[in-house]
């Protein structure tokens, strides 16, 4: 009977992983925007620039209380906040996802290895769609027929924004987790390669 080492327990739950969560590869494509559309994004992200220091600091104010990103300081997270607020309003205004999931896949690679976790970066993401969606209310509650024109503009976009993110996260996890995988089977070539040579002379009596 043959046991398997450490090594390729690990590759075998690596794969596991891999096989029940498999990674989306692309963001989904977007919908294309009529005048209409166009013309309440502009208002939007007028708006949204407008209050933009407000909505920030609401928005890591909210990321610290819901203890995500707490591998990093509070300096780091209003740091990216405000990059991501930016990158956030970019794709809003102009329906390109190109910059953000450059952006995200960038972010990724910096956080990961401190321990940062997929929910921990969807959450946050979200966290801005609600602080984003809440000042839209507070801003157009009283004209309830431009807040759902608004907010049947605003809520594709800004789901679409979501994925682009979680994706790229999600990929560059994925590459974090084959080169982990080579890393160990690396390590435990030598190891079996000795066990070989070890069971060789006692084969051979």
């Amino acid at each position: 009977m043959v046991t398997q080492g450490p090594g390729q327990d690990r590759q075998s739950t690596f794969q596991k992983i891999r096989e029940t969560y498999p990674p989306p590869t692309q963001p989904p494509p977007a919908a294309p925007r009529d005048e209409r559309t166009e013309e309440l994004l502009r208002e939007l992200v007028a708006h949204l620039r407008e209050s933009r220091g407000q909505l920030r600091e609401e928005w890591a104010r909210r990321i610290a209380e819901a203890n995500l990103l707490i591998a990093m300081s509070r300096e780091e997270i209003f740091e990216e906040a405000t990059a991501v607020y930016d990158q956030y309003v970019e794709a809003l205004e102009t329906g390109t996802f190109e910059a953000l999931q450059a952006y995200a896949q960038n972010l990724s690679e910096r956080i990961i290895p401190r321990g940062v976790e997929t929910h921990e970066v969807v959450g946050i993401v979200l966290l801005l769609r609600d602080v984003l969606a809440r000042a839209l209310f507070t801003k157009y509650h009283g004209d309830l027929d431009k807040l759902n024109n608004i907010l049947d503009s605003y809520e594709p976009a800004a789901n679409r924004i979501a994925v682009t993110v979680a994706v790229g996260f999600v990929q560059e996890r994925e590459r974090v987790i084959r080169e982990q995988q080579e890393a160990i089977r690396e390590l435990s070539t030598p190891v079996l390669q000795v066990r070989e040579r070890l069971s060789s002379p006692l084969s051979s009596v």
